[in-house]
């Protein structure tokens, strides 16, 4: 299977798979093999995350077209993702 690719240029690494751990940190598998960790904490902050305060919507969290998703169109930037998450 070939690369995806937006004019002619590789996408950067899309998620595969996802498991929230303690303190909201994101355990995340990438397309390239990579295994991250994403920390979340921050977002709480921000009006749109608010929900995920909620440990159990929090762990909610599921992969959703190559990046990370929780119910009520909560989502995230799979590029923002990579860039800041951490090499496990």
């Amino acid at each position: 299977m070939s690369e995806p690719m937006i004019r002619n240029e590789p996408l950067p690494p899309r998620v595969v798979s996802v498991v929230p751990t303690e303190n909201y940190k994101l355990r995340l598998t990438f397309n390239n093999g990579e295994r991250r960790v994403f920390d979340a904490a921050p977002l709480l902050m921000l009006g749109v995350f608010s929900p995920l305060k909620n440990k159990q919507f929090f762990d909610s969290v599921r992969v959703e077209f190559g990046s990370i998703a929780w119910p009520n169109d909560i989502d995230y930037c799979p590029d923002t993702l990579y860039l800041e998450s951490t090499i496990e």
